[in-house]
């Protein structure tokens, strides 16, 4: 097995990027940069070094030996050093963005030279860290004196390679080398031992290379891995990693959405939830600090079949529901990871976060917002119920099993059992007031020889819950809420996840559980706050004009199609609360 160090020194990690970087060099010498570099001293030093709500950053420098999982904030002196980050600064001012719209550079391919010294990609395409454990909350304001476990969490969707070669007409913009998997592997190494989370959930993990490359690094971090391959001919799946020194394993659920002889759960999606038990330090009882819920996904891409993904999303929530549940019906914290494939406010999207949706007579394209197609002349519309009582989950996204009946003597019985009740004699006999048609109802129904003779009124063997199903609304009571706003305010743009065929757009999320606030929404969009569950940082994102300046995803610097999300939480510990 080829070590991270090993992986960090192959000539295939410093080959490549020399392109971009001669791109970058050019712009720092060229004389309206010079202009820019006027313009950006005669800005307040506050404007210059920190985004507002956030912790003074810059480039961001990879650990060399321990890593250590707080960023370091880098002086404009130090960033002055470096003409390539310097430029990259200074091209991603606001007054060096260009009149017209980028075209994606899919013609015109230059051949990359190799890069003359290793440039992590934080040097180039840096990301904030934003500190929210200091901001003011309007709506709680939270004890200092409030003991917390800290730990972070990374979703990353990190481009199964055998996805790569069958889809190669996506990546034209990329130099075919710098999408081989011996350059990626160790540029995404790289990327998440720098930011050193302790929760892990990476989806398109292929699985040959998890079983021989990943699991085998990832244990050598320190973490205890889970993975889950999708259903059928699929090569890729959803793992989840944790710190063992941080977390203790509860109970693991590997999910399958794949449902023989269901039309709306026919595709090979996966999914994963964990319940894990934090590890205190010695002397603290593990019961002072609640377990936490991980769940990991990768719903289905298809644009048109929303009506699949709210289905697999369904099942997830219900699985989630049965792990997280207390025996008090309360739920523990959850965080919810993955790959959703459907944009901000959109109706999956507000199903999730709002915990309700109405789904009858929506157009199933709808769901995720991905794309427009409303000027078909046809597109499937969704009815209820939108999955049939036998996959065993209800409208509220909750297993039937843990449900109890509205009345007790409100029965669903088995078909079995009903059958035996065929041809019993009140069954055969006919109605006094029914209209006589000759060969039709003249005649008595003959008991066929062999079936069973009609047995007396018995009580179902197996009975089962009498489940209500709603006219067209599904729900679920988990109230969660995203980790990420979906905008850059200090850009004015929207946040980007990924840009497939060079548009950017939102796809990957993390949720996480908070408080609902009594009576405050704004426009439809239900407002929370912290409760156990604190967000105390993000790392930030970029937005889709940063992005094609690198040439998109993935680049030289960022081997995944993808960027990686990470949030850094608290859970209080209830024994050490002041008071």
């Amino acid at each position: 097995m080829t070590s991270l160090s090993d992986l960090n020194s192959a000539p295939e990690v410093t080959q490549y990027a020399g392109e971009h970087l001669t791109e970058l060099h050019a712009l720092a010498s060229s004389e309206p940069q010079d202009h820019a570099v006027t313009e950006l001293a005669e800005l307040p030093t506050e404007e210059t070094v920190a985004v507002a709500g956030s912790a003074p950053s810059a480039a961001v420098v990879p650990q060399r030996g321990h890593q250590t999982a707080s960023c370091a904030a880098v002086s404009v002196e130090l960033q002055n050093e470096d003409p390539a980050v310097l430029a990259w600064s200074l091209v991603c001012d606001e007054e060096m963005m260009p009149k017209e719209p980028y075209a994606w550079p899919i013609q015109d391919m230059v051949q990359c030279s190799s890069l003359p010294t290793e440039v992590p990609y934080h040097e180039v395409l840096w990301r904030d860290w934003e500190d929210l454990s200091a901001k003011p909350c309007e709506l709680e304001q939270v004890s200092k004196n409030t003991p917390l476990f800290e730990f972070r969490v990374m979703s990353y969707n990190i481009l199964a390679q055998d996805l790569v070669e069958q889809s190669l007409d996506l990546y034209l913009h990329c130099h075919p080398n710098i999408l081989n998997w011996n350059y990626r592997l160790p540029n995404l190494l790289q990327e998440i031992q720098h930011w050193d989370p302790d929760v892990l959930c990476l989806q398109e993990v292929q699985e040959n290379h998890y079983l021989e490359q990943l699991e085998p690094t990832f244990k050598g971090m320190g973490f205890t891995c889970f993975y889950k391959r999708r259903t059928g001919k699929k090569t890729d799946g959803c793992a989840v990693c944790y710190k063992h020194s941080r977390f203790q394993l509860i109970s693991f659920s590997p999910i399958e959405y794949f449902r023989p002889g269901l039309d709306i759960l026919n595709r090979d999606n996966v999914g994963l939830v964990l319940l894990l038990q934090p590890v205190l330090p010695e002397g603290l009882d593990l019961k002072a600090v609640s377990p936490l819920c991980v769940a990991n996904t990768h719903v289905l891409f298809n644009p048109r079949r929303g009506d699949i993904k709210l289905a697999q999303m369904a099942l997830l929530l219900a699985e989630i529901d049965k792990i997280a549940k207390t025996t008090e019906g309360s739920y523990y914290p959850v965080i919810l990871c993955g790959d959703l494939n459907s944009v901000p406010d959109s109706p999956l999207y507000k199903f999730i976060r709002n915990g309700e949706l109405s789904y009858h007579g929506m157009p199933a394209w709808k769901v995720s917002g991905q794309e427009d197609f409303s000027q078909q002349s046809y597109s499937r519309r969704m009815l209820a119920p939108l999955w049939p009582s036998s996959l065993g989950v209800t409208d509220n996204c909750q297993y039937v099993t843990l449900c109890q009946p509205k009345k007790q003597d409100r029965r669903k019985y088995s078909r079995d059992f009903l059958l035996r009740f065929h041809y019993c004699d009140l069954a055969c006999e006919r109605p006094a007031h029914l209209v006589l048609l000759e060969g039709v109802t003249d005649a008595k129904p003959d008991r066929p020889p062999h079936w069973p003779k009609p047995a007396a009124m018995v009580k179902d063997p197996d009975p089962q819950p009498f489940v209500p199903r709603s006219s067209g609304i599904i729900q679920h009571g988990l109230n969660l809420t995203s980790v990420y706003s979906h905008f850059l305010p200090q850009r004015g743009r929207p946040e980007v996840t990924t840009m497939p065929m060079g548009l950017g757009t939102t796809v990957d999320y993390i949720f996480y559980s908070a408080e609902p606030v009594e009576n405050r929404n704004r426009g439809g969009r239900r407002l929370y706050q912290d409760g156990a569950l604190k967000l105390l940082g993000r790392l930030s994102l970029l937005s889709e004009d940063v992005l094609l300046m690198a040439n998109g995803l993935p680049n030289p610097f960022c081997s995944s199609d993808h960027l990686c999300l990470l949030a850094s939480f608290g859970l209080e510990i209830a024994s050490l609360r002041e008071g």
